[in-house]
């Protein structure tokens, strides 16, 4: 009997299927949306190699491309697919957001001028508009365009709140920030004519960081005055209260207390009352070798572009009491939050049973200085001021600052 002992022959697999142009397209889509924009780029990288040029490939990785900040190839592939297929909405909202994000607000708005030309009914390129306007300092066009949102049906609570964040700022300008800021910096300087005395300079360096409820700010100060040098620090700080109500807290430290106090702190309480309306009431505490306490109290109000406050202060020390009181007034020019003209006038008086005047000291004195952004990160500040006491004694000042946000 004849056995065969061959063992059968192995079963044969058929070649596993090449994954479809379609499934690539879709996996490479749900990487970029799912956080990984990096394999994503190598997902639609192989897409191109089997259909180059394809517009949704190109739109694709362009966005991915954006994510990962490579701006410039993600223009490239973004700028291929709107010349392929210029009626493709979606590459202009893309390219909008691409030129927004690298901090080119006319290229943005002109690419959100298309988008908005393809989708006439749709209140969110509008929306678009109104932001790279509002990044130009175009204020008036981005107010236009959030009307023409609004009046498509857009999300009013949006709207409203970018409407808000063009008013201007409180009297406290540190107490609240440009949106999509986190930090801001400065350094200013000022010069001041003392008579016949040598010049007085003073210079300030600080930095800032802006969180969900308020501020927290770091200060080096030096000054040079009656021909000696001081230092201090501070830490000065903002903080939402509850609504309409904010409060600013600082503490400042001297070490040698040459010109400066040894130690002071300030308190002081801001309270909205509507229609504009402002209030607010402090008290500074100076650690000279006698305490100086010095109360304010002030009422400001806003009014479309414009902003005022008066201002009384009672200080007060061991033997000598004076009061002083202060009108000043902002017009935000371009009417957003940032830059304005700002002009002062007050008035002091001083009973202190020591001077040669009598007792009685009156003062006075002047400012105006502009605050300019001349983009969105980096402002400046000029200012002149002068002063004078019942000696007849005068003094004349400028001030130059220079601000960096981010």
């Amino acid at each position: 009997m004849f056995v065969d002992y061959q063992q059968p022959p192995a079963q044969v697999q058929p070649p596993a299927a090449s994954p479809s142009f379609d499934e690539q397209y879709e996996k490479a889509r749900n990487l970029a949306n799912n956080g990984q924009p990096a394999l994503a780029v190598a997902a639609y990288d192989a897409l191109l190699a089997r259909s180059p040029g394809n517009v949704d490939v190109l739109l694709g990785r362009g966005i991915a491309l954006t994510r990962l900040e490579r701006y410039d190839e993600a223009e490239a592939d973004l700028s291929a697919a709107a010349k392929a297929s210029p009626t493709y909405a979606d590459v202009w909202s893309a390219l909008g957001n691409l030129y927004q994000w690298s901090d080119r607000p006319q290229q943005a708005l002109d690419a959100y001028a298309r988008l908005a030309a393809l989708q006439p009914n749709d209140p969110a390129p509008i929306l678009a508009r109104a932001r790279a306007a509002r990044a130009l300092g175009r204020t008036a066009d981005a107010r236009a365009e959030l009307a023409r949102a609004r009046s498509l049906g857009g999300d009013g609570a949006e709207i409203d709140a970018m409407l808000a964040a063009m008013q201007p700022r409180p009297g406290a300008p540190d107490a609240a920030i440009a949106d999509g800021y986190t930090w801001a910096a400065g350094i200013s300087s000022t010069w001041t004519e003392v008579g016949e005395r040598p010049r007085w300079n003073e210079q300030t360096v600080s930095v800032r960081r802006y969180f969900a409820r308020g501020s927290l700010g770091f200060e080096t100060l030096r000054a040079h005055r009656f021909e000696q040098t001081g230092h201090a620090w501070a830490l000065d700080a903002y903080v939402t209260l509850w609504p309409g109500a904010y409060a600013n807290l600082r503490y400042q430290r001297a070490p040698a207390a040459r010109l400066f106090p040894a130690n002071s702190g300030r308190i002081e309480l801001y309270q909205s009352l509507g229609s504009g309306w402002e209030v607010s009431l402090s008290d500074d505490v100076l650690g000279f070798d006698g305490r100086v306490n010095i109360y304010g109290v002030g009422l400001a109000k806003y009014t479309g572009n414009w902003y005022f406050q008066l201002r009384h202060q009672n200080i007060v020390s061991e033997g000598s009491h004076s009061t002083g009181d202060r009108l000043l007034g902002r017009y935000y020019y371009k009417g957003d939050a940032d830059s304005y003209i700002e002009l002062a006038a007050n008035r002091g008086r001083s009973d202190d049973p020591l001077s040669l005047a009598g007792g009685r000291v009156r003062s006075g004195g002047g400012s105006a200085s502009l605050v300019h952004y001349f983009t969105r990160d980096w402002g400046g500040r000029i200012g002149a001021g002068f002063s004078r006491d019942g000696s007849e004694a005068r003094e004349r000042s400028v001030t130059f600052a220079l601000y960096r946000r981010w």
